[in-house]
């Protein structure tokens, strides 16, 4: 289970992640699961982060960073599965601090004579995750 805090509340959400939206790392609820902060911080203990990032690149703009997303999304996945049991993954960052987003760089090169663009896409900075475990 994946949460992420909402004002008062921590809420099971799913990723969101889409090379074409203006923010391409996004989480939505999706209203399985909700505990109060206080009830969260009281039964939870963080035993562990996870600092996830990936890269890709390539010819193609849109395909490069939908690479990358699908990399960072796998490697979610697998920091997911590798949960046991009581444990779940926090989204340690707010909407308004440090939210990690997707950079690329451009770079010119020549290819059979013609000029075109190559694509680079990295993650900046990590997606922190948090994993937490129910105490006791």
């Amino acid at each position: 289970m994946i949460l992420k805090q909402y004002g008062t509340s921590y809420h099971s959400v799913e990723t969101n992640f889409n090379a074409r939206a203006l923010t391409e790392i996004a989480f939505r609820r999706d209203r399985a699961f909700s505990i109060p902060t206080e009830e969260f911080e009281s039964t939870y203990e963080k035993v562990d982060e996870k600092a996830l990032t990936a890269a890709a690149e390539g010819n193609v703009q849109d395909e490069a960073e939908e690479a990358l997303l699908v990399e960072l999304e796998a490697k979610l996945q697998d920091a997911l599965s590798g949960l046991g049991e009581g444990e779940a993954l926090v989204v340690e960052v707010r909407d308004d601090e440090g939210h990690p987003k997707t950079q690329d760089k451009k770079t010119n090169v020549v290819v059979e004579g013609e000029n075109r663009l190559y694509f680079q896409w990295w993650v900046e900075p990590p997606l922190r995750m948090g994993v937490y475990r129910k105490k006791g």
